[in-house]
């Protein structure tokens, strides 16, 4: 059996911990920065931010929607969230978990994330790592905007 594939990214954002970790909940926030690309255009945000509760989060990238679809396992606000996620080609009920983790620091918050996927997705743990890297340099602009 192959071992799962665990990939992790880092990031300081100058905003409070709890202001990083309620984007995460806030279907306005989320939706500017959650699954976000330049090309696309949001469709669809929609977050039901309770253990047991779902997200749904849709983007139109050139002319086809890209759905990603989340499963809240764990809040503790501020300092962790747990989720599981699953977005095309992925089908219903193939989830993989990512971990959020928030501590203060110096400019604000290190938020540390920390995917966890099934031997089968290997091909795409570099387009993961870049997508998340992404996802976490919108969410600091959009928080440092507020706080800066």
């Amino acid at each position: 059996m192959t071992a799962p594939i665990v990939l992790t990214v880092t990031r300081e954002i100058a905003a409070p911990p709890e202001h990083v970790f309620d984007a995460w909940l806030d279907p306005v926030l989320a939706g500017q920065f959650l699954f976000r690309t330049d090309e696309g255009e949001l469709v669809t945000c929609e977050i039901d931010a309770r253990v047991g509760g779902r997200a749904t989060i849709v983007e139109r990238r050139g002319g086809v929607d890209a759905h990603h679809r989340l499963k809240f396992e764990e809040i503790d606000r501020p300092r962790r969230l747990v989720m599981l996620f699953s977005a095309d080609p992925a089908a219903e009920g193939e989830w993989t978990r990512v971990t959020i983790t928030l501590a203060p620091s110096g400019v604000g918050s290190t938020l540390t994330l920390t995917h966890e996927m099934a031997p089968q997705w290997a091909e795409y743990e570099d387009r993961t790592r870049q997508g998340w890297t992404m996802i976490l340099g919108n969410l600091a602009r959009i928080l440092e905007r507020h706080h800066g």
